[in-house]
């Protein structure tokens, strides 16, 4: 049975496109896959009938949705996992994620994801899209992320999202000395032409992607950097940085494969800075307008301990002077992308 019906008269503007693609455009909640599946199976009409994924708008048809229930979520169990929740209203949460939390059940991760502890937690969220989670981050990247409450508030945040009115500011200690105080970052993203489950800068295919960065601390053979995402693409910091030159420290697959330690680097340094067990990235800030209230929020959550233990040993290390020859890279600089996938960096949900 369908959750609701809604109604829409295709406006002058949507004429020459295809009609699943702009239905998405009205229902951005939902993936372009599952509208291309409601008009295959008849719940989604143009003037009472049915029709084609391929059929081109003319404007002034009338379109009939039945909404399906979410049956993504539905099949989905409830899970006791703790959340560590910053703010929480009729409308909205905001979770702290920590690290090695899957956001959304995939291949390899079908339980203990976030989205099962929402569904625990808030089981009205079991109605809604993907349990009203409206962007990503990966496993292991740890830090803010905002879930909606309702449909309103789902519909409203991706809109927020889509619009780059989101505000998301970021951590990351990377490798090497960012010599330029402040920059940004202006490359297309996409999938990797070789390796499918990575991604790359793609000027051919890859889809606008820009990131701000501005150095906080610049130590002997690192940095610490805030980074402001003014675009979501899939890993869109980790690859920026990759390109950079500055690959994050304990990024598995965009990060460093191997470097010289000079003699001097004392032992614990290595095992700590070459051996980070993540990519040491953290979602800090994030502000948005509230989607019923209008009022604009904004939260900030501290570091985690791990990012902040390492932090500490890069500046003692550089304090003491220790490391007195820049480090050599191997030729083999990066990974070659065989772990960390099941999840996308701030993925918002118009190209799935």
């Amino acid at each position: 049975m369908a959750v609701n019906k809604k109604k829409f008269i295709a406006p002058n503007s949507c004429v020459g496109k295809r009609a699943d693609s702009f239905i998405h455009e009205l229902m951005p909640e939902y993936s372009r896959a599952k509208i291309q599946s409601w008009i295959k199976k008849g719940f989604i009409k143009i003037d009472l009938e049915n029709f084609t994924t391929k059929r081109k708008m003319i404007g002034g048809e009338l379109i009939d949705i039945d909404i399906q229930p979410e049956e993504q979520s539905n099949q989905f169990d409830p899970e006791d996992i703790a959340l560590d929740i910053v703010y929480d209203d009729e409308d909205i949460i905001v979770i702290n994620k920590p690290t090695n939390l899957v956001v959304h059940p995939a291949a390899g991760n079908w339980s203990g994801t976030l989205l099962n502890g929402i569904l625990y937690h808030f089981p009205k969220n079991s109605e809604l899209p993907r349990a009203g989670i409206v962007h990503r981050l990966d496993k292991n990247t740890t830090g803010l992320m905002v879930v909606a409450k309702n449909e309103i508030a789902q519909f409203n945040l991706i809109k927020q999202l889509q619009s780059k009115s989101v505000y998301r500011e970021y951590r990351a200690i990377v490798w090497g000395q960012v010599m330029v105080k402040s920059g940004i970052i202006d490359k297309p993203i996409g999938r990797h032409p070789h390796v499918r489950v990575k991604m790359a800068i793609n000027n051919i295919n890859g889809k606008d992607a820009v990131t701000h960065y501005e150095v906080l601390e610049r130590f002997s053979i690192h940095t610490y950097l805030k980074c402001i995402l003014k675009t979501g693409r899939t890993h869109q910091i980790r690859v920026h940085m990759q390109d950079n030159k500055s690959p994050i420290v304990g990024d598995p697959t965009y990060g460093l494969k191997k470097i010289i330690p000079t003699r001097s680097m004392t032992e614990n340094f290595k095992n700590e800075t070459l051996k980070f067990g993540r990519q040491a990235l953290h979602a800090k800030v994030l502000g948005l307008i509230h989607p019923i209230t209008k009022k604009s929020l904004k939260w900030e959550v501290d570091l985690p301990d791990d990012m902040k233990n390492l932090l500490e040993l890069i500046r003692e290390e550089s304090e003491q002077d220790v490391l007195e020859d820049s480090f050599k890279i191997n030729k083999d600089f990066y990974v070659s992308g065989e772990q960390d996938y099941e999840d996308n960096e701030d993925l918002e949900f118009d190209d799935e």
